[in-house]
């Protein structure tokens, strides 16, 4: 089939995806499933391979999504239930003092997001800002915005979060430098879009606790685990990763330290290690019988699934566009374009996030469009990881009133269209936009 017809056969795909998801309100997995299909049959592609092609995706790309995001769900829940992410935002608001509170709450948010679900963590630590606001006078957003700047940093930057670990499966890219540079990219746009701009939005805008909202204090007598055990939980797998990364740039092949190191640092074994470690200390060691750790377990693989199963759809995408040669003509086409790739996986990202909200599926969706690049150029190695953190920070950008987590910050600030508007889309897009402007000079120099 003719290169044009191919494009357009993509384009019209992405199309298809954008009103299945938005207007006719299909749940985006099976869009994504019904898109693959069509693009693949309309490419002219064999039946029998369409199918096959729709399995080998599928199963590629849930081979390793399913291990990372279930053990991070159950460990993160293990976290949750504890107390864990209590106990990191009273040590260190206790650290920082009160008047330093934002750049304390922004580091709890940046923290707590690596095993915990972003709308989980604002909810459990939602009472404490809520306190402070009382306590203070203050606006609520003085509080608010750095938390939930941390959360969102991490929640799109930092492995083992969904977005970026189903970004890196799809174009295959070594864990290590995302976590790498997501933290390079995260940590300033923690710092400007949370302490700095919550600083600057709290004096336009004053916010009180709404009074509809009847969200339980933190009980200050709560047996907590320890500040220390769960600073080790959280960075324990993170640490092996990157050994795992950094021994193969630093140490040669056959190297046994090499060999033990790239095993234990597997993501697969690394979060194997920390959950089993979450279910003894923060589990057994605290009172919890098997049954009810079992349990706890369990009930956090319920909201995994969703996210598992979307990003083995956007597999399924990526790999019919690469079978129907859909992939090879894009590939070609964007290759030799004068913009970076970079660039366009960051504006083909933001543009699905703005059309559609969810940051997923435009994460999926950029992931396997730019695929076909990577395949084509032969990338390889810590540009890959730059491209994941481009992918995430344009899904990032521009939240607005098509993404739940605007409604969420809408409902428990008790804010208007508009100060939501003013507050978290202009704090997501700071995010989105200092996250890619560091990785695209880093890109420069690599």
């Amino acid at each position: 089939m003719d290169g044009s017809m191919l494009i357009l056969i993509a384009v019209a795909g992405i199309f298809l995806l954008l009103y299945l998801v938005m207007g006719v309100k299909l749940h985006a997995f099976v869009a994504l499933l019904l898109v693959s299909l069509l693009v693949g049959v309309a490419a002219g592609m064999p039946l029998g391979d369409v199918l096959t092609s729709v399995e080998t995706g599928m199963g590629g790309t849930l081979g390793f999504v399913a291990v990372v995001v279930g053990l991070g769900a159950m460990f993160g829940r293990m976290l949750e239930v504890s107390g864990g992410a209590e106990r990191l935002a009273q040590t260190l608001i206790g650290k920082f003092g009160e008047k330093n509170s934002q750049w304390a709450l922004g580091i709890t948010g940046f923290v707590v997001a690596i095993p915990v679900f972003f709308d989980v963590g604002f909810i459990i630590l939602v009472p404490i800002i809520y306190g402070l606001a009382r306590k203070t006078g203050k606006s609520l957003l003085f509080y608010g915005i750095p938390l939930l700047a941390g959360l969102a940093v991490t929640h799109s930057y930092i492995p083992p979060t969904p977005g970026p670990i189903a970004v890196a499966s799809i174009i295959q890219a070594d864990l290590g430098w995302v976590i790498l540079f997501g933290a390079l990219a995260g940590i300033p746009s923690m710092i400007i879009a949370g302490p700095i701009f919550g600083k600057y939005i709290a004096k336009k805008i004053h916010v009180a606790v709404p009074d509809y909202m009847e969200v339980e204090e933190t009980d200050p007598d709560r047996d907590l685990p320890s500040f220390g055990l769960i600073a080790f939980l959280v960075f324990i797998p993170l640490i092996l990763i990157l050994a795992n990364t950094l021994s193969g740039v630093m140490l040669d092949e056959g190297n046994a330290v090499r060999s033990f190191l790239t095993f234990l640092g597997h993501p697969f074994v690394a979060l194997t290690i920390a959950t089993l470690l979450t279910f003894i200390l923060l589990g057994t060691r605290r009172g919890y019988t098997r049954d009810e750790v079992q349990s706890i377990a369990t009930k956090a693989l319920e909201p995994a699934g969703i996210i598992i199963l979307v990003t083995g759809a956007g597999g399924v995408f990526k790999q019919v566009l690469i079978d129907s040669g859909v992939g090879e003509v894009l590939g070609e086409m964007m290759a030799n374009s004068s913009l970076p790739p970079i660039l366009m996986a960051f504006a083909i990202a933001l543009l699905v996030r703005v059309a559609q909200g969810s940051a997923t599926v435009a994460m999926v969706t950029a992931a396997g469009l730019i695929s076909p690049v990577i395949e084509t150029v032969g990338y390889s190695g810590p540009i890959l990881g730059l491209i994941v953190i481009a992918i995430a920070a344009g899904a990032t950008a521009v939240s607005h009133v098509n993404d739940s987590g605007f409604w969420l910050v809408n409902r428990y600030f008790g804010l208007d269209v508009k100060d939501t508007l003013k507050t978290w889309t202009v704090m997501e897009t700071i995010i989105g936009v200092v996250g890619f402007t560091v990785v695209f000079i880093i890109s420069l120099f690599i």
